[in-house]
């Protein structure tokens, strides 16, 4: 059995803790007991969505700086399902940047109301936020200079590695350190960017991180040509959209958004477009979608 089929198994068997949601059956909604996050957007006109600013292809800036990719996609979806379950309400969408150090935090405080980024879902964040179902698997990899000699964790010891602060990468790779005992100097940037221009002006050896991440600043950032990404996955990572916890009402609005998406092939569809398709930004990824997320899909509701 390879490590994305034992990955598999373990999403499968922990689905509730995870956020991979079975299809929902459509409710109808009192509007007059809302109650949380569509109360909130019932009594304003507005959501807010949080966004990264470089998370290709999840999340991410185009020319004009506007926020575009998959997961603001996906929060789109969710935004036009609470305009139908509000009777048909015009909601605004203002959009909040956040960084992997604060995003929970504004989740909780109610600075965004849905967070449409690359974060992983496991049970410690899940103490803090809700997620929706699971929408894309990831894996903790190294991006190293193509003249490196590292080619997997083994080689890192004594080395300098830059991640990402507040991302469960840097938590992987402190662990995985401390395990064993490889003295690896772990360095934090604010981003994804500012870790890779650590790693791009020789401060680093190399920059760890979800390796989709990695694959799309090589085929968007003229700095990242000369990178490659080596090694075995250090961790298997999830990734949902969070929101804020003890909301019932918006949580099944979110687990029927996902269910009618995967029953349309709309999440097919989506991943198609920031995967395989060229991107609006003009680059490519080229990343076909893993037999581990077609199983997810189908559990959502996808037809076979």
């Amino acid at each position: 059995m390879t490590g994305r089929s034992r990955l598999l198994g373990v999403l499968l068997v922990f689905a509730p803790g995870l956020g991979l949601a079975w299809p929902a059956a459509a409710q109808d909604v009192d509007v007059g007991a809302l109650k949380g996050t569509l109360k909130k957007i019932k009594d304003t006109g507005t959501i807010t969505l949080g966004y990264r600013e470089s998370s290709l292809p999840f999340s991410y800036l185009n020319k004009r700086n506007q926020p575009i990719g998959y997961s603001i996609d996906l929060c789109r979806e969710i935004v036009e399902a609470a305009a139908t379950e509000l009777d048909g309400m015009d909601i605004k969408v203002a959009l909040a940047p956040v960084t992997s150090a604060d995003r929970l935090d504004k989740v909780k405080s109610g600075v965004v109301d849905l967070e449409c980024g690359s974060t992983t879902s496991n049970l410690q964040r899940q103490k803090e936020v809700a997620f929706s179902p699971i929408f894309f698997v990831a894996g903790t990899k190294l991006m190293v200079p193509k003249t490196s000699t590292v080619q997997s964790y083994r080689d890192l010891a004594g080395k300098t590695v830059v991640v990402t602060v507040g991302t469960t990468n840097e938590a992987a790779l402190r662990t995985l350190s401390d395990k064993q005992k490889l003295g690896i100097a772990i360095v934090t940037a604010r981003d994804h960017a500012q870790s890779l221009a650590t790693l791009v002006a020789g401060k680093a050896d190399a920059f760890a991180t979800d390796d989709v991440l990695l694959y799309g600043f090589i085929a968007t950032e003229p700095t990242a040509r000369d990178m490659k990404v080596v090694g075995d996955y250090l961790s298997y990572d999830p990734y949902g959209l969070p929101f804020r916890r003890d909301d019932p009402a918006f949580a099944a609005l979110i687990d029927r958004s996902f269910a009618r998406m995967a029953a349309e092939r709309r999440l097919e569809e989506l991943y198609n477009k920031w995967f395989l398709h060229r991107l609006p930004t003009g680059e490519t990824v080229n990343l076909p979608m893993s037999p581990q997320l077609a199983e997810i899909f189908r559990v959502l509701g996808a037809p076979e």
